[in-house]
C-alpha cells in the first residue's frame, strides 16, 4: 500500500492531522476513545481512493479532504455499531470500544461519530457528498439485514448474494470514488462513472475477502468463520448448485445444525473446493476487475491512475 501512496503522500499526511482535529471533543471521555480508535487507522484504503479518484478528475481539493473524512467517519461508526451488534470483542488486533468501554458507550460513540460527518458536510455545503456516503450508508444496513434475513433459510441464490455484497461492502467502495471525483466539481457523468469503478473494486474485494474462508490459516482471517457464521457465500453457493438436491440438503444441515463443528466445517470447505467452487470465484472476481480496469482507463493518464491500478491489483493479491 506504501507505493500506492506515492502520488498522494503529502495529502495523506495532510489529512491525517485534519481527521484527527475531526475527532476531537471537549468530553475527555471521547477524546479518549477516539486517540484509541486512531491508533488502529489500518491501511487507510478508503481515504486513498478518495484521493486517488480525485486526482483521477482534475485535481485534490479542500473538499476531497472533507469528502475522505465524512467518509471515515461515518464508516467508522457503523464499524463500532457492528462491533455492538456481533458481540466482538476484537478490531484489527486491537480490542474494540465495546469490549474496553460497553455497549452503551460504543452506541453513543458511534451516533457521535455520525453526527460529527453530517455536521462536517452542512457547515461547508458539502451536500452531494453528504448524499453519496448517506446512501452508502443506508446500504450497507439494508444489505446487513437482507443476510441476516436469508441466513435463516440458508437459501442465497448468486443474484441475491451479488446483491448482498454489493450493498454491504461495494456501495462503500463506490461512494469513495464518487465523493473523489464529486469533490473536483466534476459533472453527474464523471461521478456516476467513477462510482460504477468502485463497485466494481467492491464487489471484487468482497469476493477475495470470501474465497479466504477456503483457503488456509496463514491468510489472517479464521479459517471457516463463514460457515460457523452461516454466511452463504459465492463459492459454497456456486458448488450446492452443482450439486443434487441430497447433496444440498446434507451440506444446509450440516450448515444450520454442525456449524461449531471442526470436522464438518472441513467437509464443507472440502465439499466447495471439490466442486470448483473456489475456481468459479475466482473467474467471477477477475471479471469485475476487469471491468473496474477498463472504466479506469477512460480517465486521463497520470501517475492517480497508474496507482489506481497498482489498487486494483492489491485488491485481488492482498493475503488478507
Amino acid at each position: 500500500m506504501k507505493s500506492i501512496q506515492n502520488p498522494i503522500s503529502k495529502e495523506m499526511e495532510i489529512f491525517g492531522k485534519k481527521f484527527k482535529a475531526e475527532l476531537k471533543s471537549k468530553v475527555w471521555m471521547l477524546d479518549k476513545i477516539t486517540s484509541y480508535m486512531l491508533k488502529q487507522k489500518g491501511k487507510q484504503v478508503r481515504p486513498v481512493l478518495v484521493f486517488l479518484s480525485a486526482g483521477l478528475a482534475g485535481g485534490i481539493s479542500e473538499a476531497s479532504y472533507r469528502g475522505a473524512s465524512l467518509i471515515e467517519l461515518l464508516h467508522t461508526a457503523t464499524l463500532v455499531h457492528d462491533d455492538v451488534v456481533d458481540a466482538s470483542e476484537q478490531r484489527r488486533g486491537f480490542f474494540s470500544v465495546n469490549a474496553l468501554w460497553g455497549d452503551k458507550v460504543a452506541v453513543l460513540l458511534g451516533d457521535y461519530l455520525l453526527a460529527k460527518g453530517l455536521l462536517l458536510s452542512l457547515d461547508h455545503n458539502d451536500f452531494k457528498l453528504l448524499q453519496i456516503v448517506s446512501k452508502a450508508v443506508k446500504e450497507m444496513s439494508e444489505g446487513e439485514l437482507l443476510q441476516l434475513e436469508k441466513a435463516r433459510k440458508l437459501d442465497i441464490t448468486e443474484d441475491v448474494y451479488y446483491e448482498i455484497i454489493r450493498q454491504k461492502t461495494a456501495t462503500l467502495i463506490e461512494a469513495c470514488c464518487a465523493v473523489g471525483v464529486a469533490s473536483t466539481g466534476a459533472d453527474d457523468a464523471t461521478v456516476q462513472k467513477a462510482a460504477l469503478m468502485g463497485e466494481k473494486i467492491g464487489m471484487a474485494f468482497q469476493i477475495k475477502d470470501d474465497l479466504f474462508d477456503f483457503g488456509t490459516d496463514e491468510i489472517g482471517k479464521p479459517l471457516g468463520i463463514d460457515i460457523k457464521e452461516k454466511k452463504m457465500t459465492l463459492p459454497l453457493i456456486y458448488a450446492l448448485s452443482q450439486a443434487d438436491k441430497s447433496t444440498q440438503r446434507k451440506i444446509r444441515k450440516m450448515m444450520r445444525n454442525h456449524n461449531e463443528d471442526p470436522k464438518k466445517i472441513n467437509e464443507i470447505i472440502d465439499f466447495v473446493k471439490k466442486s470448483d467452487g473456489l475456481g468459479y470465484a475466482t473467474k467471477v472476481m477477475n471479471q469485475y476487475i476487469t471491468d473496474a480496469r477498463k472504466i479506469l482507463d477512460s480517465f486521463p493518464e497520470s501517475d492517480y491512475r497508474t496507482s489506481m491500478h497498482d489498487l486494483i491489483s492489491y485488491v485481488i493479491e492482498r493475503k488478507k
